[in-house]
C-alpha cells in the first residue's frame, strides 16, 4: 500500500528530530569525554605523575653500624663481621611459593629457617623483607643476585653481624645481641623502625642491651627504582646513617681472662676493683657461656643444656648473686660498734665457744672456744661471740646504717643485668616484709653476715675498696663513650674514724700474715705485695641442736648444694691500697679453702700485670702454682686477634 505524500513527511520529520538528538547525545558524551581527559591530562597531570613515582620508586632503610665495644686497653671485645643473608618481600613477589621454590633450586635453604620466614611473612605487613636464609656463601649469594629476574622480591644483602672474638670471657658483662622478638617489640612503646628490618640484631642482655640506643645507631635511607615486579633497576639516591657510639669498657682483657680461667669449673663469682677511681678492672663469673651461641638463635639443645646446669651458667652471679656475707661482715659490725663508742679497740670478751641470749645459744665455729678476744684477735681468728657482744652493744640500727654507708643494700647504676641491691636488714624492713618484730636473736645472727643480710660479690669488693682507703669509692663499668671519658665519683671520704679504720685495716693484715690468720696460708710473701683480707663461711642450712651433740657433719660429707658457701675479700698492697678483690664460691666449703686461694692468685695477677714470680707464694705452694700457671696460660686468648685496636 503506497503512503501518501503527508504521512512521508511526518516521518522525515520524526527521523530528524531522533538524529538531532542522538547526535546531540552523542555530542555531548563527546564532549564529557573531552573535558574529563582535559582534566587528567592536563590540570591533575602533576598529582598523577606524582602517584606514578611513588610507585615506581621505594625508599628503604639502611642499618647502621653498631658500635663497637672494647677493653681498658684497645682490645675489641665486641666487633661487627660482614654477613650475607636473602631476603624476600611478600607484596613485591606476588607468588610467595612459587619464588621459593625457584630460589630453593639455586640456593640450598634450612627447613627450620624456612619455617619460620614464612611464619613471619604471614605475620609482618607485606612490604617488610623477611629473611629466608641467613650466613650465606658469597657464592650463594651472587648465584642470586644473577638470577634476579626470575625471583621477584627477593633481595641478596651484604649486612653486619655481631662477633665476640674472646668468647665466654665477656658473657656476663657485655652480654650479647640476638634477632628482634615480639616480646621486644611488647616491652617498646614505639620501637625505632630499624627494629623491624629482618633478623635486626637487639641487644638481649649485659651492656649489649643496657647500651642499645647508644650503640644502635641512626638509620640511613636510600630511594631505589622498581620495576613492575617490583624488582631493584637502579638506587637513586643515597643517605648514609649515623654508626652507634663505641663503647670502652674498664675491664682489662688480660686480667678478665685470667679470673675466668682461674674460677674454672667452680659455680663462683669474682670481683676486682681500682681502690683510686673506682674502675673494675675484672667481673667474672663462672660458669660461663659462648654469647656468639645467641647472635643468630640458639638452637633448643644448646639452650636446654644452659637452663639444665645447676651452676647456673645464665646467671651473672658477680652482680645478680647474693649471698649470707659470713664473716666477711664482721669489720662492719666492728666499726659500728667502735664509731657509738660503746666499744673500745682494746675491750675484750671472753670467748667459750657460744653465748647465751635470751635463753639461746650462739655457737663461735670453734665449739671449745677461743677465749679473751679483742678487736684484732677477733678478727685474725674470726671469733664469733666476740661479734655477737659486739651486736648486743651496738645494736642492729647502727649495724645498717654502717653496712649501707660501706657499700651493701645499693643498686649500683652500671649496664649490666638485672644488678642486685642486696638486703641490709633493719627494724622496718622485717615489720614490713615479714610482719613481726626485730628481736635480739636477728642481730646476734646479723653480726657474723647470717640471717638476713645478703650481698653480692660487686657490693662485697666495693666494701673492701672502702675500709681499704676510707673513700666512699664507687664502681665504674663505662671508661668512655666515643672517646669521651666518663667521670669518677670516689672522692668523697666516708666520715669515719681514721683510728679505728687503721685498727681493721691491721687485723685484716694478720688475717693473712700472721701464723694464726684464718688465711695464713694463702697469704703473699713477695715484700710490698702482702694483702690484707678477711675469710667468710655462709651456711646454706640449719644445724640442729641434735647435729651439734652428734658432731656437725663436714661441708665435703654433704650433698654439693647443702655445703657452705666460701668468701674472701681483700686489698693490697696493705700499705697502699691498690685492688681490692671479692670471690664467692658457691658451695665452696670453707673461705680459707675455697675463696683465699682463688683470691690471692687474682690479686697477685692484678699486681704483676701478668703471671708472678713464684716468689711471690709460699715456698710449700711454688711447684703447684707453676703447674697452674702452665695450665691458665693455654686459655689465654692470642696477643693479636688481626684487629686494630682503639687508641
Amino acid at each position: 500500500m503506497r503512503r501518501s505524500p503527508k504521512d512521508t513527511a511526518l516521518s522525515q520529520r520524526r527521523i530528524t528530530r531522533r538524529g538531532l538528538v542522538l547526535g546531540g547525545l552523542q555530542a555531548g558524551v563527546i564532549g564529557g569525554l573531552a573535558l574529563r581527559m582535559r582534566f587528567l591530562q592536563v590540570e591533575q597531570a602533576d598529582e598523577f605523575r606524582f602517584l606514578a613515582e611513588e610507585n615506581r620508586i621505594n625508599i628503604r632503610l639502611i642499618p647502621p653500624a653498631r658500635g663497637e665495644i672494647f677493653d681498658r686497653n684497645g682490645r675489641i671485645i665486641a666487633r661487627n663481621v660482614p654477613s650475607y643473608r636473602i631476603t624476600i618481600t611478600r607484596e613485591e613477589a606476588g607468588d610467595v611459593d612459587k619464588v621459593i621454590e625457584r630460589l630453593q633450586h639455586l640456593v640450598p635453604l634450612d627447613p627450620v629457617e624456612l619455617a619460620a620466614a614464612r611464619e613471619e611473612l604471614e605475620k609482618r605487613r607485606g612490604d617488610t623483607p623477611v629473611t629466608v636464609a641467613e650466613r650465606v656463601s658469597w657464592e650463594d649469594l651472587s648465584r642470586v643476585a644473577v638470577n634476579a629476574p626470575a625471583l621477584p622480591g627477593v633481595t641478596p644483602e651484604v649486612g653486619l653481624s655481631r662477633t665476640y672474638p674472646l668468647g665466654p670471657d665477656f658473657t656476663h658483662v657485655v652480654g650479647y645481641v640476638g634477632p628482634v622478638s615480639d616480646y621486644d617489640l611488647s616491652k617498646i612503646e614505639d620501637p625505632d623502625p630499624l627494629l623491624l628490618q629482618p633478623r635486626f640484631q637487639y641487644g638481649k642482655i649485659g651492656a649489649e642491651s643496657a647500651l642499645e640506643d647508644r650503640l644502635r645507631g641512626k638509620a640511613g635511607i636510600k630511594r631505589v627504582e622498581v620495576n613492575a615486579a617490583g624488582r631493584v633497576m637502579r638506587e637513586l639516591s643515597r643517605k648514609e646513617g649515623v654508626p652507634g657510639d663505641d663503647i670502652q669498657l674498664t675491664i682489662d682483657y688480660k686480667l678478665q681472662n685470667y679470673v675466668q680461667a682461674r674460677l674454672g669449673d667452680e659455680s663462683a663469682a669474682a670481683v676486682v676493683i681500682d681502690t683510686q677511681t673506682g674502675d673494675l678492672l675484672a667481673v667474672g663469673s663462672s660458669p660461663a657461656f659462648d654469647p656468639n651461641l645467641f647472635v643468630n638463635g640458639i638452637s633448643s639443645s644448646d639452650y636446654k643444656a644452659l637452663i639444665e646446669n645447676d651452676h647456673r651458667p645464665l646467671v651473672a652471679k658477680s652482680v645478680q648473686g647474693v649471698y649470707p656475707p659470713g664473716s666477711t661482715f664482721k669489720m662492719i659490725t666492728a666499726l659500728a660498734a667502735l664509731e657509738s663508742g660503746e666499744v673500745s679497740v682494746d675491750e675484750t670478751f671472753r670467748c667459750r665457744g657460744f653465748l647465751e641470749v635470751a635463753d639461746n645459744k650462739f655457737h663461735c665455729w670453734k665449739r671449745a672456744g677461743h677465749g679473751n678476744m679483742d678487736l684484732h684477735t677477733a678478727i685474725r681468728e674470726s671469733c664469733d661471740v666476740y661479734f655477737y657482744e659486739l651486736a648486743l652493744k651496738a645494736g642492729i640500727d647502727r649495724m645498717s646504717e654502717m653496712a649501707t654507708r660501706l657499700g651493701l643494700g645499693r643498686k649500683y647504676d652500671l649496664p649490666m643485668s638485672s644488678v642486685n641491691t642486696g638486703l641490709v636488714p633493719s627494724r622496718d624492713w622485717k615489720r614490713q616484709a615479714k610482719g613481726a618484730e626485730w628481736v635480739i636473736g636477728d642481730s646476734v645472727n646479723t653480726s657474723i653476715g647470717q640471717g638476713f643480710v645478703l650481698a653480692s660479690p660487686l657490693q662485697l669488693a666495693v666494701m673492701t675498696a672502702r675500709l681499704a682507703t676510707g673513700r666512699q669509692i664507687t664502681p665504674r663499668l663505662i671508661k668512655s663513650i666515643d672517646g669521651v671519658e666518663q667521670p669518677t665519683q670516689s672522692d668523697q671520704p666516708l666520715g669515719l674514724n681514721e683510728n679505728h679504720l687503721r685498727a681493721v685495716r691491721k687485723a685484716m693484715f694478720a688475717v693473712s700474715n700472721s701464723r694464726r690468720g684464718t688465711a695464713y696460708r694463702t697469704r703473699i710473701v713477695a715484700e710490698g705485695m702482702q694483702m690484707a683480707g678477711k675469710t667468710g663461711t655462709s651456711q646454706v642450712r640449719r644445724i640442729t641442736a641434735a647435729e651439734r651433740r652428734a658432731g656437725v657433719t663436714r661441708n665435703e660429707d654433704l650433698p654439693w648444694n647443702r655445703r657452705d658457701h666460701a668468701l674472701f675479700v681483700d686489698f693490697a698492697p696493705a700499705e697502699n691500697p691498690r685492688y681490692a678483690v671479692a670471690v664467692v664460691v658457691e658451695h665452696g666449703g670453707g673461705g680459707s679453702t675455697a675463696a683465699a686461694p682463688i683470691a690471692r692468685d687474682i690479686t697477685l695477677q692484678a699486681l704483676y700485670g701478668e703471671d708472678p714470680p713464684l716468689t711471690a707464694y709460699p715456698e710449700r705452694d711454688r711447684g703447684r702454682i707453676r703447674a697452674q700457671q702452665a695450665r691458665l696460660r693455654e686459655l689465654r686468648p692470642p696477643e693479636d686477634d688481626g684487629r686494630p685496636t682503639r687508641a
